[in-house]
């Protein structure tokens, strides 16, 4: 597919589409991705010869089931077996123009994931499909207060931003105190960090003394971990930083598929000008009801170098079925509360369910906790889960700590250990934080 076949395919995204429409266009452009990526690609070529699938046969929406889905698990295992990069490639590697890997499998050992140069135009595409959406213009200041190290999350923002007119700001290389003051003296308009690196540099602005409420800071995009449309860590980040959150979805090895809507807080807009979405029941293969929660299944239309094809995310959604029309905004599928957690994140504690995003959505309530740390022991007969805060007076530790433990009985109808730490006992995050921490048996 050359660049000026690609460009004509993307086109501008169209407002009130009619959704059957919108279906007819995503089914051309995947029949198109795949007959340009096969037999090139070697791992869909595989797939696709062993579900007997051809490009041909996908004539409309109701032909999208016939294709098999694609697991972290198997994209894992064909790395491994054929290193470095695998074989879901459609072009030789030297080709290839961008590296960027995830922050890690449940081995441990990271996806790596290779973009050439129309892939990279497709996903720097769905940020300036974006950024309209969120209300950023080309006379915003961009600050990207983090170290650019191979997962792909902002460097994509970066040069889309950049191409979008914005003067971006690099924060590399800084430790968070100069960041900060980087930040103030550059003027900047919009910041993009996790929800998790946009706390600890408001703990950070209060022990400096540094008003960030009275910046020039107007939007905080947030990426990368749960908390965006966590309503207790969201209005904290909102607070602290007196500016307004926009929570991003995406994935290195997917690319930015969803944003928060300028016109709509609170849920998330899928580009379906660039992705195709389907809401199936979890760990199933049947489309959710209306509303339900499902696990988001995505196929990106446009990563022709390296796609993926009904991709388990492993993320929980609730699609918001027939959402109403915001002017000026794409009539594209819509999630309510943003991204809810993941099918494997949910903790099992004597007959207890339940997700690590409902404990933050309490714990996040209580502006004297600096931060927090979910604890699995599992080191006895039976499991046990424990909630260690980090207030911000030590002093009132104890007080803190049962507050924190009764709203999370009362909510969540759980009795769970809260336990205070010490100031600086917690780990800090600059990128995704990871606050489950499993302690398992010696044998």
């Amino acid at each position: 597919m050359s660049q000026e076949v690609y460009r004509r395919g993307m086109g501008e995204p169209v407002v009130d589409a009619d959704r059957s429409a919108l279906r007819g266009r995503q089914i051309d452009r995947l029949r198109r991705l795949l007959t340009e990526a096969l037999p090139g690609n070697r791992f869909y070529a595989r797939k696709l010869a062993a579900a007997g699938v051809c490009p041909d046969d996908l004539r409309s929406a109701a032909d999208v089931p016939c294709l098999p889905f694609t697991t972290k698990a198997e994209l894992a295992a064909d790395q491994a077996e054929h290193p470095p990069y695998g074989t879901a490639l459609t072009h030789p590697p030297e080709q290839y123009c961008r590296l960027h890997q995830t922050s890690g499998t449940s081995t441990g050992r990271p996806l790596r994931w290779l973009d050439c140069p129309v892939s990279w135009e497709w996903l720097l595409n769905c940020w300036r499909v974006s950024f309209p959406v969120m209300g950023l213009t080309p006379h915003d200041r961009a600050y990207f207060p983090f170290s650019f190290g191979p997962f792909l999350g902002f460097w994509s923002a970066f040069e889309a931003a950049s191409r979008h007119g914005c003067l971006c700001l690099p924060g590399g290389g800084m430790t968070s105190t100069a960041r900060l003051r980087f930040l103030i003296e550059h003027r900047a308009t919009v910041v993009f960090a996790t929800p998790t690196y946009a706390l600890h540099l408001a703990e950070l602005a209060a022990a400096e003394g540094i008003d960030l409420a009275g910046s020039d800071v107007r939007a905080v995009v947030v990426a990368g971990e749960p908390g965006g449309n966590i309503p207790a860590t969201r209005e904290r980040i909102e607070e602290v930083w007196g500016a307004r959150v926009f929570d991003h979805y995406g994935m290195t090895e997917v690319g930015p598929v969803a944003i928060e809507c300028e016109a709509d807080p609170g849920s998330m807009l899928v580009l379906e000008s660039e992705y195709l979405a389907e809401v199936l029941t979890p760990n199933g293969d049947h489309p959710a009801s209306d509303g339900e929660v499902g696990e988001l299944v995505v196929t990106n239309l446009g990563r022709v170098g390296s796609p993926l094809i009904r991709y388990r995310t492993g993320d929980l959604v609730r699609a918001e079925p027939d959402p109403p029309p915001l002017p000026g905004v794409p009539r594209w599928l819509r999630l309510r509360g943003g991204v809810l957690g993941r099918v494997d994140d949910m903790i099992h504690v004597r007959g207890n369910n339940l997700y690590p995003t409902a404990i933050e959505a309490v714990v996040r309530r209580f502006p004297e906790v600096i931060e927090f740390r979910i604890v699995i022991d599992q080191t006895g007969p039976l499991p046990d889960l424990r909630v260690e805060v980090e207030p911000s007076d030590p002093a009132s530790g104890a007080r803190l700590a049962e507050a924190v433990a009764r709203a999370v009985r009362d909510d969540l109808l759980f009795r769970v250990e809260v336990c205070p730490v010490p100031p600086g006992t917690l780990p800090r995050f600059e990128m995704k934080a990871r606050r489950v921490v499993q302690i398992q048996s010696a044998t």
